[in-house]
Formats: C-alpha cells, structure tokens, sequence
C-alpha cells in the first residue's frame, strides 16, 4: 500500500511539473515581446526608447538571461508561490488569486455537489426501473445534457429565473442566490457524463454472477443496488468523477464570463485578452494542480473500493 501511495504521489508532482514546463514553453514561444508588454503596462513609450535603454530594462527584468536560466528562476519561484506581477494590473499574481479563487472554488465545490447529486440519481433511477417509457428516458436524458453547450443552458436560465420569473440575479457575485443558476449551469453537463457513465457502469455490474446470486436469495431489485451493484459500478464513475472536477476551474471560464462572476474563469479570460503572460501561467499552473489534487484523491480512494487494486502484482515484460 505504501508503495502505491508513494507511486501516485511522484506522478502527480511529474505531471504538474511538465504542465508548468510546457506553458513556459508555450509562452516563451508566442510572437510577443515580454519587455514591450512589462513596460506597456506601465504606460512606457517602448518605441520612444534608445537600444541602450531597452536593454537595461530588459536586465532589470531578467529577460537578458538564456532561455534555460530564465525558466529555472522562474521555477523557483513558482515552487515558493511567486509567479510575478501582473503586466495589466500591477499587482503580485498571488495576490490576484488570492481575491479571485475562493469564489470559483466556492462555484465549483457547489456544482460538483449537484452534479453527483443529479447523475448517481438519474443512473440509480433509470437501472431501477423496468424496461418502460420512464426508463428509456431516464437513459436518453444525459445525451441531451452532453450534447448543450454551457453558454446557452446559462443565457436559457437566466431568461427564464431571472427575466421571466424574476427569482434569482443574472449575474453578480454578492449572496447565495448569485450561486445557483452558474452552478446548475456547470452541474448539468458534469451530471450528464457521470449519468451516462455510471448507467453503462451499472448494466455492466447487474450482469455479474453474485448479482445472479443475490437475486436468488430473495433480495429486492432495490436492495441489489445498493448493497451489490453500487460500490462497483462507482469505480469508473469516480475516475471520470475526478477529470471533471478537475475540468472546473477551464470550465468556469464560459460560466463567469455570462454571469459577470469575478472568479478564476474570468480573471483567465480577461488575462489572455490582455497578454498577461504571468497571471496565464499561473492560472493554467493552477488547473493542472487541480487536475492533479483530485485525480490523487481519485487514486488513493481506489484502494479503499477495491483492496485488489493496491496489490495487484506487476506483470512481467519480455
């Protein structure tokens, strides 16, 4: 088990280490000029500038330095929690997150909440049933939630609670009410692919043999759900569980943008409009941290559903 734990907690810091390697990259690779933008932001004439002075200002702000000195400093830092400062904003990139991602994590604990909610009750309801009307739709519903895009289920829901009926506010940050039309409009597509996922899951598990047995022993359709068929038809559930809470933070981009939420979304939006390449690198640092804490997570509670999993011998390669 220690193994195991100690296994998936070096890929987690492997893979977060390469999506930061990879956005420098990235970045590093963009037709833009890192110190015509730094002294754009602070409102500098860089075509008014001699040679001379652009190349002080280019070693005051360690652009000088070779590619591979200037991502090693950077790194550094990065690890300490320093990404820079704003080139829009003049603020440290930190202090940028600070204010901005307890609202989207609020956002997306809330979403996540509802989807698991929706998805295991829409899957549980449609594998319940007999073979009917209720069923065939129960199965074909997580279809229809997949297939919307995010910005028109927001702009339907805003027409219809806050135009129409008038009981919740189109957009805004201040209250609980601010939270429910965003996080039914996250909740809804996250809710559809877990449905979709957990109904094959469930079909798959209802097949088994022991399940043929718990039937024969007098158990209710019921019963054979929750005591039989559930803790093994939630293990693809919970891996496809984690990429989508991962898939948050990008996803709230769309959904802060309509609702005029000032969260990480909108900050990432506004950033890349902008050319803010630090406060760019640090959010997408931060989603691939995400995607890594969750699918850590994910990976821990294996063992935990299925004991098999952790000591599972490696196979021999020839």
């Amino acid at each position: 088990m220690t193994r195991y734990v100690l296994g998936r907690i070096g890929q987690a810091a492997l893979v977060l280490w390469a999506a930061y390697t990879a956005t420098f990259a990235i970045l590093y690779l963009l037709p833009s000029d890192p110190v015509a933008l730094q002294l754009g932001a602070n409102n500098i004439e860089v075509d008014s500038l001699t040679p001379e002075q652009r190349e002080a200002a280019a070693a005051r702000l360690g652009l000088d330095r070779p590619v591979w000195e200037q991502y090693l400093v950077m790194l550094g830092n990065a690890l300490r929690g320093d990404f820079g400062v704003s080139f829009a904003k003049q603020v440290p990139v930190s202090d940028l997150l600070a204010q901005r991602l307890p609202g989207t994590v609020t956002l997306s604990v809330v979403a996540v909440a509802l989807a698991l909610v929706l998805g295991v009750a829409i899957a549980f309801t449609a594998t319940l049933v007999p073979r009917g009307a209720v069923a065939s739709l129960l199965r074909r519903l997580p279809a229809v939630g997949v297939s919307v895009p995010n910005f028109w289920i927001a702009l339907l829901l805003i027409q219809i609670f806050a135009f129409i009926l008038g009981w919740l506010p189109s957009m805004g940050d201040q209250g609980w009410q601010s939270y429910v039309l965003p996080a039914i409009t996250m909740a809804i597509p996250t809710s559809a692919v877990l449905a979709q996922v957990l109904i094959r899951s469930f079909d798959d598990t209802l097949d088994e043999p022991y399940i043929a047995t718990a039937r024969a022993k007098g158990l209710t359709r019921y019963d054979v759900q929750v005591r039989h068929a559930f803790r093994n038809a939630a293990l693809p559930t919970l891996t496809i569980l984690g990429l989508l809470v991962g898939s948050t933070v990008t996803g709230s981009i769309v959904v802060e943008t309509v609702f005029s939420r000032n969260g990480i979304g909108r900050l990432a939006q506004e950033s890349v409009l902008q050319q803010d390449i630090p406060v760019v690198q640090a959010i997408v640092v931060l989603a691939a941290a995400a995607f890594v804490v969750v699918n850590l997570i994910v990976d821990l509670l294996y063992p935990l559903l299925d004991p098999r999993i952790a000591h599972t011998p490696k196979v021999s390669r020839a």
